[in-house]
């Protein structure tokens, strides 16, 4: 899914893994979502409040405010910014929780690991940028001890005194649909050779292809919603001269978990390039493969330049694939107060002959 970044975004989101939202993006701060929640779960009382975003959570660890970490598939050793405040965050936090499909970067610093399954591993469904959910199903059994998300999630609760009673993912499905208007008519019948495009609010409704095509929104009109420019948090200067961006390349996927382990991938792209333009190399007598290091103010990393104009004179880029030079040891940890990403797209560094 290149909209989204993996396959599955659109789906987690979906399914209220947002700070301030449960299912089909029902407001945690209304008391009637609240109550329906609570008397299906079991429980006397969910907050009213908006949960912690990424950023603010590291930050808690720093403050000790939070003194427990549980992370799902996410390796923030090489997807965070500033890759040195995380693992300040990593080693002071109290008691951290990874499940993964492997022993990745952040593993390393876990208490406990819970190992999970991939993809072809279990059943379930994914859901894509135009809305569309659609089954996933098992093609292979899991090695070793590898479990399904939701039953190492139920057996934690089971054990903590919480019992949860679902047997399948079609099961917490059904839970989904009664729960969430928008998705009350999508069965894993329906599914099984199509995906349906929720809004779909009953069995007999065939799911909705365009949202709004009959000029009808929420709010009675469309929003408009301007952007206003701003500068980056960090701008070139006499020291750090260069604009480093970050992104992916077409061989390896995020932080390389995967992709990396895969040797096909590696023998067409094993190592971290640095892109520069030959006019800025030219200025620093930086030669096609010389290795050179990169500095920003929170970090360096060691890596083999690429001479090529498809960046800007003045500008580099790097990706977070590969540890060994991973850009997020350079990027900056300042947040968008709104969404809380980070300004992965500019930073300012300095580039040095090795």
């Amino acid at each position: 899914n290149p909209l989204r970044g993996q396959n599955n975004v659109q789906g987690a989101c979906d399914m209220g893994v947002l700070p301030d939202v449960y299912t089909a993006y029902q407001k945690a701060s209304n008391q009637g979502t609240r109550e329906k929640f609570e008397k299906a779960w079991g429980i006397a009382k969910l907050p009213d409040t908006e949960g912690t975003k990424m950023p603010a959570m590291f930050d808690g660890i720093a403050h000790g405010d939070i003194k427990a970490l549980y992370l799902i598939g996410e390796n923030v050793v090489m997807s965070e910014p500033n890759q040195a405040h995380t693992l300040h965050a990593l080693k002071n936090v109290e008691f951290l929780i990874v499940q993964d499909i492997f022993m990745n970067e952040t593993a390393e610093y876990a208490d406990v690991v819970f190992p999970a399954v991939c993809y072809a591993e279990t059943e379930g469904t994914f859901t894509n940028t135009e809305r569309r959910v659609q089954r996933v199903r098992k093609a292979v059994e899991p090695p070793g001890t590898a479990r399904d998300d939701w039953w190492i999630t139920c057996e934690i609760a089971r054990r903590m005194g919480f019992v949860m009673e679902y047997a399948s993912a079609e099961h917490i499905w059904e839970e989904i649909r009664a729960l969430s208007p928008a998705m009350a008519g999508i069965t894993y019948q329906r599914i099984a050779c199509q995906g349906i495009q929720w809004p779909c609010p009953d069995t007999d409704h065939t799911g909705t292809c365009y949202l709004y095509c009959d000029n009808v929104f929420p709010c009675g009109k469309a929003k408009f919603q301007p952007a206003h420019w701003k500068p980056a948090a960090e701008v070139p200067d006499e020291e750090y001269p260069f604009v480093l961006t970050t992104g992916r390349r077409l061989w390896h996927y995020h932080t390389g978990t995967q992709t990396r382990r895969s040797a096909g991938f590696n023998e067409i792209f094993p190592e971290e390039l640095i892109e520069v333009h030959p006019a800025d190399a030219e200025k620093l007598n930086i030669k096609e493969g010389d290795y050179i290091t990169a500095v920003s103010r929170r970090g360096k990393v060691r890596v083999k330049a690429w001479l090529t104009d498809r960046v800007m004179p003045g500008v580099c880029f790097m990706t977070f694939h590969f540890n060994e030079a991973c850009a997020n040891v350079l990027t900056n940890n300042a947040f968008d107060p709104v969404t809380g990403t980070a300004e992965y797209k500019a930073c300012a560094i300095r580039l040095e002959k090795s």
